[in-house]
């Protein structure tokens, strides 16, 4: 994901502070990695660079000073590029679970109790997950972000199932190399 985006994008409902670009970051992508508040100041300070964004003007409202941001043109217009660009499938797929049964493998390990444990914390995430959606009082956004994560951790488990079954396969392979 794209932080510079993402806040040129928070950015384009109106002028905003740091703080508060954060923390609608926060609420808005309710499963992504929160952002830290270094990562929102140096992205803005970029955009600001970059000419993306500006420096609205700085208010106190009673507390510390803080700068107030606007998009700007040419941030407008690279935000509306951005988000009409399609996302393209990855070329190459690494994957840590496959490359963590492989070396279980060459090392003499476990790669059949690998992947037992494997598919209880995917399936203990994807609990964690479907009560957070029926959560009442869950909203769109939080429902939404759980169906995606759910559906990649579903994704997960049945290449877990196939490997499984092809582990023997796997294994006589990985030894002849």
């Amino acid at each position: 994901m794209s932080t510079r985006h993402i806040l040129l994008g928070l950015l384009a409902s109106g002028p905003s502070h740091g703080y508060d670009l954060k923390r609608r970051h926060d609420d808005r992508f309710p499963q992504a990695r929160p952002l830290a508040y270094g990562q929102v100041y140096t992205t803005l300070q970029r955009l600001v660079r970059d000419g993306l964004a500006e420096v609205e003007g700085t208010d106190s409202d009673g507390g510390p000073e803080r700068t107030m941001y606007r998009a700007t043109e040419d941030g407008t217009r690279e935000l509306a590029r951005w988000a009409g660009e399609i996302a393209p499938p990855a070329p190459f797929v690494a994957n840590e679970i496959f490359a963590k049964v492989v070396v279980a493998i060459l090392s003499g390990g476990d790669p059949a109790g690998y992947l037992s444990a494997q598919r209880a914390a995917h399936m203990e995430r994807m609990r964690e997950l479907t009560a957070l959606k029926a959560a009442q009082g869950a909203d769109l956004a939080t429902v939404l972000s759980a169906d995606y994560a759910v559906n990649h951790l579903d994704a997960d488990l049945r290449w877990m199932t196939t490997t499984a079954a092809r582990l023997t396969t796997l294994t006589a392979e990985v030894d002849a190399a």
